[in-house]
């Protein structure tokens, strides 16, 4: 597949939510909140359909993103199936890294269960060290959740 330039498409970004929790005055202030209707929002047969046929036509990376991808429920079982499709070899994540300490189940955190699952690289948005302005840019205080989203 390739653009208009001629330049092949090897990378897909996939949004799966557009739910996030935090309230960014960049992406998503409170004022301007509106979420999709969710029965708007791609099931993930559809998201996987998309995939395969992107795949199909010559797409190798795929980047999971939202919102915050990491509130969508059941987005690591997604994750594992992408992880079978033929022909992909970069399954990639953006997120605010805030869920990625978070214990799925017993001694295993997001973040164990996503490289489990197949992600090979993560994008974690940190617009700040200074917790007061990281307060006051997302609109909550998860400035210590997103460090250790790091530290996992």
């Amino acid at each position: 597949m390739q653009d208009r330039h001629g330049h092949r498409i090897s990378y897909l970004r996939v949004s799966v939510t557009d739910r996030c929790n935090e309230r960014c005055t960049y992406c998503m202030p409170r004022e301007l909140q509106e979420w999709l209707p969710r029965e708007e929002i791609l099931t993930y047969e559809e998201t996987l359909r998309l995939i395969r046929i992107a795949a199909d036509l010559g797409v190798s990376k795929i980047r999971i993103t939202g919102g915050e991808p990491l509130t969508r429920r059941g987005v690591v079982d997604l994750i594992r199936q992408i992880s079978k499709i033929s022909g992909l070899r970069d399954i990639g994540l953006s997120t605010n890294g805030t869920l990625l300490a978070r214990e799925t189940s017993p001694d295993v955190t997001m973040a164990a269960a996503l490289r489990d699952a197949g992600v090979r690289s993560v994008n974690i948005s940190l617009d700040t060290l200074d917790r007061h302005v990281y307060s006051q840019i997302t609109g909550r205080d998860m400035h210590l959740q997103a460090l250790s989203g790091i530290d996992s």
